[in-house]
């Protein structure tokens, strides 16, 4: 048989196998080969051949040759971790590809940051041997990688006839690997059954794999959570699926991953009876099932003609735009910013050209379109900035809504969702999340997506009880079934008894009821019971937030996230475009307090008209006032956008990221030369805000310069902790009512006591319920919290005592773990507050 000649998918460093940072590869349990450390981001196809499935998996392709030897190209080291991000798939799977052709192009830049290393595996998966093998060195794209001699292979169905005295076995298991059945685990599967004779097979929603076969395994696309059947038979199958488990047991999974926990899961492999999520959108519903499953919408890869295709994309987009245009003026608050947002996008002269350009080359506008979008979101996606890949999915939803009116639809229909129902999702895009709203649901469960989202904000902003995050576990609940959604607790149950939904329905009538006394007394002061008043103020994102805040109670702005201004634009906005948008704020606020934080941005958050250099943890580099400090002409605008705010007193100047008193004296003393050439007599408030552990332990000599403290809890938190605040699997273990953060918390509040200055919470723990009594006893005088939950934190600061919050604050500080101080917290709150049955 003629031997196959692999040539170099791209261009790097050759290296022998053994030296892969990765036992799997290393020790060839994934197949022979080589690996290369590439210097170019476009993988290519090693030989004729075709692309064989791979489902969900951008960041690896397998090739089979005419000869049934099956390869397989790994790009880089843990890269399944980046859920596609950095990388496009060049040609889709199941098509003839010629050597040489692209395949895969990929971002070095992304993958260098996020993955463990860039070598990248090429192994013979299946059906050859390895003869011979390119030398350690440079290697150029197309040279000669690998020369393979071809073997028979297994069938690939299983055996038609087995002996009827041969044995069988089955069972099932659920996958434990947290990104699903990818290459690493499936080559130990592999490797765990060479010593049986036995043939296996997994089957998974009707698709069946061979278990000695890493890549049939790998197309099975199995997912963390997922029920998969093993099937053997042989002499030896009962001890082949033995060795199966020994892997696939949550406690004993392969070495190098770290198992997902699925407590929920019934022994015997039974159906979960409740799902963790994290918490989107606080609230409890109950209600049936109703799935939502968005089918991709099929587009035809080659046009009509050139023109056709053109005045087709072209027209699709202006109905798109006039049909955003009217959702614009019907919205408010964050739906409104949100259809801006997709307006602009909409128009994005880029996106259109790029779009157009493919049209050109022979592609058909929805085609066009598809890829155009996801090309761009590809690239937003694969930046450390959580607000640009909000943009990578608001470009997803602009991609949907395109293809529906291309195909005689209207962009914005919805599926039929009855109302009252719970709506379970793999994911939600926000034009979605707005139809649902529309529909009446009561709330919404997703497998995937983050607390920080466009639907998750919009949820919140609704008022609809949302998890998110759930795990594809969730995907398997029945059309119909009554669920409790506990997004106070963070859970989903599935079916629950008459006894427990009683208790449910009885809490949220108690809740609605609660609910209405709350707004009834919104504008009220907060006055605790022996007389002490807390001023609950609002966390504002723009100016479209003010009046519903004030509607809700609050008494002033207490956080001003300036970032509207300077993010998704291609230059800074001036001082008087800040000062027109400050005063907006300020006349809806009528008099109240506005404190405006000047920018936040830079490190994890950059933007396009300030260049910064990559940095391996924006987290901790040019970011708040360092960022400013370093682009002085803008935080310089900024603050004279502020003097100029009437009536003069009607600001504060917070500062964030503050680190000690020279960050404020280096503010101060550009306020004050803005004031000089403004001519502005009184100076507004300067405020530092306290979010790292060196602000806190020097809170005393900030409170010397300063004229008010703000504790910012959602990065105080994370920094005292170490635990990063967008990382999925930790989120449970973040937060701010741990004892460590509480312990900072109470020297920032002394020290400001101790010179009359004032000290509030603006972070996420302002708008925590069970944190008030705590924060109070520590000594916070003000809280600045999201506006949909002033109206019960106002009423629940009417039931308390500061003297008993003194004491509840004490016990605090001396409990183990964040976890014990809840439920000290909780028990301090039961009369006023719990309302959730028996979770």
């Amino acid at each position: 048989m003629t031997r196959l000649l692999l040539t170099a998918p791209f261009a790097g460093w050759c290296t022998p196998l053994a030296q892969v940072p990765d036992p799997v590869f290393a020790q060839a349990m994934a197949g022979d080969g080589v690996a290369i450390d590439p210097i170019e981001g476009i993988l290519r196809a090693p030989c004729d051949g075709e692309l064989l499935p791979m489902r969900d998996a951008k960041h690896a392709i397998t090739l089979r040759s005419e000869a049934g030897v099956e390869i397989l190209v790994h790009v880089g080291i843990d890269t399944v971790e980046l859920a596609g991000r950095g990388f496009e798939r060049v040609v889709e799977p199941g098509r003839r590809v010629a050597a040489g052709d692209v395949l895969v192009r990929f971002d070095l830049d992304v993958l260098a940051r996020a993955a463990k290393s860039l070598v990248s595996p090429v192994v013979v998966a299946s059906g050859g041997r390895v003869v011979r093998r390119a030398s350690a060195g440079r290697i150029a794209a197309g040279e000669f990688l690998l020369e393979i001699e071809p073997t028979a292979t297994q069938a690939r169905s299983a055996p038609s006839q087995p002996a009827i005295t041969q044995a069988r076995a089955s069972c099932t298991f659920i996958v434990p690997f947290d990104h699903g059945l990818h290459a690493r685990p499936a080559a130990q599967l592999a490797a765990a059954l060479r010593p049986f004779a036995s043939d296996v097979r997994l089957v998974l929603r009707g698709r069946e794999a061979n278990a000695r076969s890493t890549v049939s395994m790998m197309a099975l696309g199995a997912r963390a959570g997922d029920a998969i059947e093993a099937h053997a038979t042989g002499d030896d199958a009962g001890a082949a699926l033995a060795a199966l488990e020994r892997l696939l047991s949550p406690g004993d999974a392969p070495r190098g991953r770290t198992p997902k926990a699925n407590p929920a899961v019934r022994p015997g492999g039974a159906s979960p009876s409740r799902i963790e999520g994290v918490i989107a959108s606080r609230g409890l519903a109950m209600g049936p099932c109703a799935k939502w499953e968005r089918p991709e919408i099929a587009v035809m890869e080659r046009g009509q003609g050139e023109e056709t295709e053109r005045v087709a994309l072209t027209n699709a987009i202006a109905t798109l735009c006039l049909h955003l245009e009217a959702l614009h003026a019907a919205s408010e608050g964050e739906a409104q910013a949100l259809v801006a947002a997709h307006i602009e996008l909409a128009r994005d002269p880029d996106l259109h050209a790029r779009a157009l350009d493919r049209v050109r080359m022979g592609e058909g506008a929805g085609y066009a379109w598809r890829r155009a979008t996801r090309a761009t979101a590809a690239m937003l996606s694969a930046l450390d900035d959580a607000r640009m890949r909000e943009r990578a999915s608001d470009l997803m939803d602009l991609e949907h809504q395109l293809l529906r009116v291309l195909a005689g639809e209207p962009p914005g229909a919805a599926h039929e969702i009855p109302a009252g129902s719970i709506v379970v999702a793999e994911e939600l895009l926000p034009s979605q999340m707005m139809a649902l709203q529309r529909a009446g649901v009561l709330g919404i469960c997703t497998a995937r997506g983050g607390a920080t989202s466009h639907m998750a904000i919009l949820a919140a902003a609704a008022g609809v009880p949302a998890l998110v995050a759930a795990g594809d576990t969730v995907m398997s609940v029945s059309q119909g079934t009554r669920l409790i959604l506990d997004a106070e607790q963070g859970f989903v149950e599935i079916d629950p008894p008459a006894a427990r939904a009683a208790a449910t329905q009885a809490a949220i009538d108690e809740r609605r009821t609660q609910r209405a006394n709350d707004l009834a007394a919104a504008c009220e002061p907060a006055i605790t019971r022996d007389g002490v008043r807390i001023p609950v103020l609002a966390n504002l994102g723009s100016s479209n937030e003010t009046a519903a805040a004030v509607h809700d109670g609050a008494e002033g702005c207490g956080l001003l996230r300036t970032e509207f201004l300077y993010l998704d634009r291609r230059e800074a906005p001036d001082e008087e475009e800040q000062r027109r948008e400050y005063q907006r704020i300020a006349d809806g606020l009528g008099g109240r307090t506005l404190t405006i934080r000047t920018m936040d941005i830079g490190g994890d958050k950059p933007i396009a008209f300030m260049p910064c250099d990559r940095e391996e943890n924006p987290a901790l580099g040019l970011r708040g006032i360092r960022a400013s400090l370093e682009h002085p002409h803008l935080l310089r605008a900024q603050l004279a956008a502020i003097l100029r705010v009437t009536p003069p007193n009607a600001c504060r100047v917070l500062v964030p990221m503050v680190t000690d008193a020279s960050d404020i004296r280096a503010v101060r003393a550009m306020l004050d030369e803005e004031r000089a050439r403004l001519k502005v007599m009184r100076a507004p408030a300067i405020g530092a805000m306290i979010e790292t552990p060196a602000s806190a332990l020097l809170a005393d000599s900030l409170a010397a310069e300063c004229d008010f403290l703000s504790i910012g809890t959602n990065d105080l938190a994370q920094y005292t902790l170490a635990i990063d605040r967008a990382h999925p699997r930790l989120a449970s273990r973040l937060d701010a009512l741990h004892p460590a953060v509480l312990q900072l918390i109470a020297r920032v509040a002394e020290a400001a006591r101790a010179r009359g200055k004032s000290v509030s919470v603006c972070g996420a723990l302002g708008s925590d319920v069970e944190a008030l009594p705590i924060l109070i006893g520590l000594g916070v005088q003000e809280i600045s919290a999201t506006p949909a939950m002033i109206p019960r934190l106002k009423s629940v600061v009417r039931t308390l005592d500061t003297g008993q919050c003194r004491e509840i604050a004490r016990k605090a500080l001396a409990q183990p773990s964040g976890a014990a101080v809840r439920k000290l917290a909780a028990a301090a709150l039961v009369p006023a507050t719990t309302l959730t049955p028996g979770a």
